[in-house]
This record gives C-alpha cells, structure tokens and sequence, in this order.
C-alpha cells in the first residue's frame, strides 16, 4: 500500500474518530451545560481554529456582499439550528441512538439533491435504499410508545425528532454548499462557523445566562474538545480527505461513525440501547449503501 494511500485511511480514520466520538461528549458535555451555551462554545472555538490556519496560509475572508449572505445561510442551516438541536435532543437521548440517528444525513440528501441539483435522480436502489432506512428510523424511534401517554415517552420522542431535525438540516446544508459555495473551501468554512458563532452566542447569552453556570470539568472540557476536533480540525479533515481520495471514498465516514457512537455509548458510558437499535442500525447502514449502489458500467467497445 502507496504512503499516499495509508494517509487516506489515517484521515478516515480521524474523521470517524471525531465525528463519532462527537456524541459521547455532548452527551457528557449537556450534562451540566445548556445546549445554546454548547452550541455556541463549540462554534466559536471551531470559527478561530479554521480562522488561525485561513490566516497561516495568507488567505483572506471575502470583502461584504453576496457571498457573505450564502455563508449566512449555510451558517444557520449547516451549523448553528443542527448544533442546538442536537444537543437539545441529547439531553434526554442517548448518545449511541442520537449517533444512529444521524447516520439517516445521507439519505436525505439524496431525496434533496433530486429535487435540487441537476443530475441526482433518485434511482430504483437508491428509493428502495431510501424506504430501507426510513424503516430503521421507524423501528428506532417506536412511534408506539409516544401514544402510551407517558410524559416520559413523549418528551423521549420530541428528543428523537429535535436529532432527527439536526440530520435533516445536515443534509440540506450539503446541497446548498454544492449549489453555493465556490472558491477555496476553508475561506468559506471559515467564514460560515464564524457567521454561526454570530448567531449562537447571543442567543446563549440571553437563554443560558452562562455567567451564572456551574459547569463541571468534564463538560468543559467535552465543549472545548467539540470545537478543536469535531468542528475546526474535523473540517480541515474533511476537505484535505474529499481533495485526495474523492467523496467516494469519504462516504465511508456515514458507515463508520454511528458503529463508533454505539459503541463508545455502550462501553464508556454504559449506556444499553436495545435491540430495536441494532436493528435499526442494520437497516439505515444497509439502506445508504444500497443508495450508493452504481451499475458498472460496459465499457465502449
């Protein structure tokens, strides 16, 4: 195996560590900070991180116009609503079912890419890969239990639909960010999380009170590990894997991650999803690969 290629997998790797492990430590994290205050930690950290390297390779943020008002979108959609979301939803979630439940980004994407980008129809794989993982979702979230009258049960399943609704945001930001964004790729990550710092911190400030907080050190150090690894270092992963290996390649994050979320959930949190998760599981991870599926093409004589 080529050095290039072992640096692919390590980058893979990387990328699965953080964005899977992403859950263990909002969960630990919203253990004793406020899901604004989370948000907007992790996003002011991860702004000044990508800021510190855009400056170190002598680039520059774009002047104000036009562009600056699609950063504002992908800020909101991309960034600051999925990141509250999420860890609004983990409060009462845990992470090993939020981490599976966001596996479902992929095939949102592709139901919104048919409507939205010229060329990404949905197939007869990719709609049977679809009805695939919506099934795992349906099976994962237990609609039964909702109408049980529980309070318990019904705040269970609002959390599930606040993770569910961070996924969707996810997905709808990969097609605005292929219909949008142009020019370097960390000008513009830059430029959006700094935009969604923008938004998420005065909203903390107003919400949480955060001077009035008494956070443990665990949790701080979970936000602080959020902002470097899941959000600043992560996206410099991200780009540098898409540029050397293709998105092909990349996807193998979408099987990866919610495998490291449940079992990270399990073993250091001891958290005990069911067998309707593994279920789950199986199904949204069989249904994104069934999406991906291509018909080798014959070659032309």
């Amino acid at each position: 195996m080529s050095f290039h290629r072992v640096k692919d997998w390590l980058l893979l790797f990387a990328l699965v560590a953080m964005w899977g492990s992403a859950f263990m430590f909002m969960k630990i994290a919203v253990a004793s900070v406020p899901p604004a205050t989370l948000a907007a930690g992790r996003l002011v950290i991860g702004a000044s991180v990508l800021l510190a390297v855009v400056h170190a390779r002598g680039l520059r943020l774009p002047a104000l116009g036009n562009t600056w008002r699609q950063y504002a979108l992908l800020a909101a959609v991309g960034n600051a609503v999925p990141f509250y979301l999420i860890a609004w939803g983990q409060q009462r979630i845990d992470s090993a079912l939020a981490g599976i439940l966001i596996a479902v980004m992929p095939l949102a994407t592709l139901v919104l890419a048919h409507h939205f980008v010229s060329g990404e129809h949905i197939t007869r794989h990719r709609l049977i890969g679809f009805i695939l993982g919506f099934s795992g979702i349906v099976l994962l979230m237990g609609p039964a239990a909702a109408l049980t009258g529980e309070t318990g049960s019904a705040l269970q399943m609002v959390s599930q639909l606040s993770v569910l609704a961070g996924a969707l945001c996810y997905a709808a930001n990969t097609v605005v960010a292929r219909l949008t964004v142009k020019g370097d790729v960390f000008i513009a990550s830059a430029g959006v999380l700094l935009l969604a710092s923008a938004m998420m911190l005065p909203l903390a400030l107003v919400l949480d009170r955060p001077w009035t907080l008494m956070p443990s050190v665990a949790s701080i150090a979970s936000v602080v590990w959020l902002g470097i690894g899941a959000t600043g270092v992560a996206t410099l992963c991200y780009f540098a894997l898409i540029g050397s290996a293709g998105p092909t390649f990349t996807s193998l994050v979408n099987y990866m991650s919610p495998c490291v979320a449940l079992l990270l959930g399990v073993i250091i949190l001891n958290e005990e999803p069911g067998p309707n998760a593994y279920a789950g599981l199986a199904l949204i991870l069989s249904g994104i690969a069934l999406s991906q599926f291509r018909r080798p093409r014959l070659p032309v004589p």
